[in-house]
């Protein structure tokens, strides 16, 4: 399926205005435990009234536009189609739960399994990252890149983590990003780690497993901004997840030894 530069164009001034303004949506619950609680949805996974209003605010702000696009959203599933939209109402709950200032909105666009524009906006900060293909990528209209660092011992890595993964694994990978050298950090949401990789904010990102809404934006926006991503939506992913390894180009090789992804 092919699409015109104007309809490239609309959809994303239209997904644009529904994450900022499904960002001010939520911030109308940030730090308000009266109307702020959250449930656990297994180990480390939580949701709260926020994330149910958000999904709900989007799906129906792009459905009005675009009535015959499937979604697939974190809060209320989907399925696959041809145009799809895949959403991530709040990625980083757990921080947004408790009051930390590091979540955002998540919002992909694909085209036969394949996104085509990607916007995350993080509304604290009033960040909004976007990015068209073949376009390159954008923080508030300001041209973005990857860094330049070029030796594991200068990086700074985003790790995930989730319970899907025995901790051991998780701490083998960590004990060898240390033993190369490298710095790293666990910030808590895997689209705003990717969009502040892709801003040159990070050197890399890895996950052992995540699911398409976390990251599929992430994703789009690192390659766009010319980093190298790992191949995510390869066999099911798009539906079950899939490890995850994003990062500068000149670091490729060394973190793919060092992580196995």
């Amino acid at each position: 399926m092919l699409l015109g530069d104007d309809d490239h164009s609309h959809r994303l001034q239209i997904a644009t205005e529904a994450a900022k303004d499904a960002g001010r949506l939520i911030l109308s619950y940030y730090r308000r435990p009266d109307v702020l609680e959250a449930v656990a949805k297994g180990p480390r996974d939580l949701v709260t009234a926020a994330d149910h209003a958000a999904d709900a605010f989007l799906r129906k702000r792009l459905a009005a536009t675009f009535p015959d696009d499937a979604f697939l959203t974190e809060e209320s599933g989907g399925e696959i189609g041809d145009r799809l939209w895949v959403i991530d109402p709040i990625d980083g709950t757990g921080n947004f739960a408790r009051g930390l200032p590091h979540f955002c909105i998540s919002v992909a666009s694909c085209v036969d399994e394949r996104p085509d524009l990607g916007v995350i906006y993080d509304p604290v900060h009033d960040e909004l990252y976007t990015a068209r293909k073949d376009r390159g990528a954008t923080c508030n209209g300001r041209t973005i890149a990857g860094s330049r660092i070029s030796a594991p011992e200068q990086s700074l890595i985003d790790v995930g983590y989730s319970h899907r993964h025995p901790s051991r694994d998780y701490a083998m990978l960590i004990d060898r990003l240390m033993v190369a050298g490298c710095g790293f950090c666990q910030s808590g949401s895997a689209a705003l780690g990717l969009a502040h990789l892709a801003d040159g904010r990070r050197d890399g990102y890895c996950e052992l497993h995540l699911y398409s809404w976390d990251v599929l934006a992430g994703i789009f926006l690192v390659q766009e901004a010319g980093g190298w991503t790992s191949e995510f939506p390869a066999g099911d992913g798009l539906i079950h997840g899939n490890p995850l390894l994003a990062c500068t180009p000149v670091l490729t090789d060394d973190l793919r030894c060092l992580t196995g992804i």
